[in-house]
């Protein structure tokens, strides 16, 4: 395991060495710059070389070529395959068309790595097609059957995907001894239940995957097992799998994490986030040395998400809190593509109430973590859980004011849905719809705004509730408390127990508590509320339960601070924690901490020193202090560029008010530089420095730079004054949305940098 992490580390110098020796490739002049020239498939993708790793799985599929490197390089991708580590998949199968353009599977290769993106994946098999004649007749079987597949994708998908079924069949049973045909049939038959086909015994399918184990135990299949027993009581079966899922394909975090959803599911929530911080930890480092953006990998921010979640079951909420802050500081890719950002403020908001840490909450308050919400269910639910933060610390004047938000909320949408039926009905009647038609796309209008109105009528009660039972007024807050849908039950038994009713109230939580006996904080509440009421040995019983799973809580939780009463009279210490008993069928586990840091953060931006047009140095060294925004462009022949840097001359300003400079790197010589600036709408040329790479070394040492086929690529880059990444995009086109990108830019520059730099343990 040390020795895969050094070779993540120092997959950059190798890729370096990789490049200086691989031969030169085919240039084609009349390529649009940034576009590859073999097609349109190979736009986007990985475009810099692939490494050779170690741990991406034990798979042997050997296929026609002379080039030993190229064999190993597809084998790499299958394994990455298996781990649906997609994006290292197509790189490494990349590499063995850049070794061996005529190695037709190197094309099937890349198509299976695109099996979510099915017309780049048709693309991509063409070309195997072509090239087949080349290939074995066991190749030409693996080619013909998703060639099929892939051909046709507005065709039948349910026949489609029956013949592929038969085609693997077909593979396996001309060649017995291929454990991939069976590794991928067991895949596919899972993979065709996803989508709606019948599966009439998983058992017949594990059978299969084990013949594969037999033969070769520590196969990546594995994976495949946990999915085929994920749900339905399965993942009780899956345990053995779960148990050599990471350990079978260490270096792909996705494979540590899917045996988080075997424990998940069996709510061992320890295991479970152990498997899930491993994924994580593996996915840091990994960007870190690839240096690619968070959102860029397949299954990231799930994980996370994931991860936070499971955390706030045992009781590490300091990490769930400082994760869930993590994931919001991640760079955006672009509008409207926020997952992490989404999931992480979510999150954020549901650890800081479950556990009650309102100061924290109030603190946060139109902070980068938790600024307005543009989703105005999401804006609804954060103003609630402010609204019950400011009453529950006897801050009566600001806990007004979110009442008159959450009520203007209301009123807003109440206003748009009237407009939004009166559009309907305008349309409509345009379109010369009759009067039922009209009534009905007026109502179908309204129906959208049903839970957006729901949810805010909720939480006005909700919030007013508190209101009530902090002024005293308990009158008014149990026909409050009917109305307020969407307590969770912890907090609702709580609030039964203020009103008197501690029969209902001990009700409510027990059966909170025993919807999920292994989660922490729904015990603990349960705990308090059985003591508060004088039922002293139901209240021990149900602490004893709690310091079982005690291991990982944070004790300073107020919810735990709380027990205090049980504690002394079980004489227990302080720290009544016990420690934790390792689980038997976990598998052999590394040290997590060896796996990479906790959390995301930028990487160091490389140096450079190059000339604009006067031949006078300018490096990065000198923007030392304050935040950089670098765009690699690809010369003045490019319009592309020349749009992108006329785009971002007016914001120039902007930019510079938000403590932001900007300055462009081009590919022409500094003699070159003068057509960019005689290009520019401004009759004083552009607002920024212009400088020189003819010899595209900082292209490369950025990734703007295309590996297989020598040439550079469209790169922007955010660096902020300590000389980090904060943001990049690298691609065959110029990113354009300048104005996104200065409002993403403040967002990401408004983190500080120690948070950035948070201890990798």
């Amino acid at each position: 395991m040390n020795s895969l992490l050094r070779l993540l580390l120092l997959a950059c110098s190798f890729s370096l060495l990789a490049r200086a020796e691989e031969p030169p490739a085919k240039a084609d002049d009349k390529a649009i710059p940034g576009h590859s020239s073999n097609g349109e498939a190979f736009n986007e993708g990985p475009r810099q070389a692939a490494v050779l790793m170690e741990g991406t799985g034990n798979v042997n599929f050997p296929v026609t070529t002379e080039n030993a490197l190229a064999q190993k390089f597809f084998a790499q991708g299958v394994g990455q395959l298996h781990g649906f580590w997609y994006f290292e998949a197509e790189r490494s199968f990349r590499q063995v068309a850049f070794l061996d353009p005529e190695c037709a599977m190197a094309y099937w290769g890349m198509a299976m790595a695109n099996i979510n993106t099915p017309k780049r994946a048709a693309d991509f098999m063409k070309l195997a097609v072509a090239k087949k004649a080349k290939a074995s007749h066991h190749e030409q079987l693996w080619i013909d059957a998703y060639s099929k597949f892939f051909a046709d994708s507005n065709a039948d998908e349910n026949r489609r995907r029956n013949a592929l079924v038969h085609a693997l069949e077909d593979v396996t049973y001309e060649f017995p001894d291929d454990l991939e045909a069976k590794a991928f049939l067991v895949f596919q038959l899972w993979d065709n239940k996803q989508h709606g086909l019948p599966l009439p015994s998983r058992l017949a399918v594990d059978a299969l995957a084990k013949e594969v184990l037999a033969v070769n135990p520590m196969h990546p299949i594995h994976h495949y097992l946990i999915h085929l027993w994920n749900g339905a009581d399965g993942d009780k079966r899956a345990v053995a799998a779960a148990a050599h899922c990471g350990q079978s394909a260490p270096a792909i975090a996705h494979m540590w994490h899917m045996s988080g959803h075997t424990f998940s599911n069996l709510h061992r929530y320890a295991d479970a986030a152990w498997q899930q911080e491993a994924s994580a930890r593996i996915d840091h480092a990994y960007m870190a040395t690839a240096r690619i953006m968070p959102e860029q990998i397949h299954n990231y921010a799930h994980n996370n998400d994931w991860l936070v979640k499971n955390l706030t079951y045992i009781g590490r909420v300091h990490d769930a809190i400082d994760l869930a802050k993590n994931m919001i500081e991640l760079p955006r890719l672009g509008p409207n593509q926020s997952n992490a950002y989404d999931m992480g403020r979510e999150r954020l908001l549901s650890t800081l109430a479950t556990y009650e840490l309102w100061d924290d909450l109030i603190a946060l308050r139109d902070t980068l973590y938790l600024a307005p919400a543009e989703n105005p269910v999401n804006e609804t639910k954060q103003l609630t859980a402010f609204g019950i933060a400011y009453f529950q610390r006897g801050d009566t004047t600001h806990g007004e004011e979110m009442i008159t938000a959450l009520q203007n909320q209301l009123k807003k949408a109440r206003e748009e849905r009237i407009k939004a039926a009166d559009t309907a009905e305008a349309k409509a009647q345009a379109d010369k719809k009759s009067d039922d038609q009209i009534a009905k796309a007026m109502a179908d209008a309204m129906r959208g705004f049903a839970y957006r109105l729901s949810t805010a009528e909720a939480a006005i009660a909700e919030v007013q509730l508190y209101r009530a039972l902090a002024t005293g007024r308990t009158g008014e807050a149990k026909p409050l408390l009917a109305k307020a849908r969407d307590i969770p039950s912890e907090r609702r038994a709580r609030v039964l127990f203020a009103l008197g009713d501690k029969e209902g109230a001990l009700k409510m939580a027990s059966e909170a508590s025993n919807a999920d006996t292994a989660q922490v904080q729904p015990l603990a509440n349960l705990a308090e509320l059985q003591w508060q009421a004088k039922e002293p040995d139901t209240a021990r019983a149900t602490f004893e339960k709690l310091r079982k799973l005690s291991s990982n809580i944070d004790l300073d939780m107020p919810i735990f601070g709380r027990l205090s009463p049980i504690v002394a009279d079980l004489k227990l210490p302080a720290d009544w924690r016990t420690p934790m008993i390792a689980a038997n069928d976990v598998g052999v586990r590394p040290d997590i901490k060896t796996l990479g840091p906790f959390r995301w953060h930028p990487y160091a931006a490389p140096a450079w020193n190059l000339p604009d047009a006067h031949d006078a140095m300018q490096s990065l060294a000198a923007y030392r202090g304050r935040p950089v925004l670098a765009v690699f462009y690809l010369g003045s022949g490019c319009s592309r560029c020349l749009e992108q840097l006329n785009v971002l001359a007016p914001l120039t300003q902007d930019f510079s008010a938000a403590g932001i400079s900007i300055v462009a790197i081009s590919r022409d010589s500094p003699d070159g530089l003068q057509r960019t600036f005689e290009k520019s709408k401004d009759a004083n040329g552009f607002p920024f420095p212009i400088l020189s790479d003819a010899t595209l070394e900082a292209f490369k040492a950025y990734r703007a730079y295309d590996d297989f086929e020598k040439m550079p690529l469209h790169g922007l880059y955010l660096i902020d004054g300590n000389g980090q990444v904060r943001w990049q995009n690298i691609s065959f086109q110029p990113f354009s949305d300048a104005k996104w990108l200065l409002g993403e830019a403040k967002r990401l520059l408004s983190v500080p940098a120690s948070e950035t730099k948070t201890a990798a343990n």
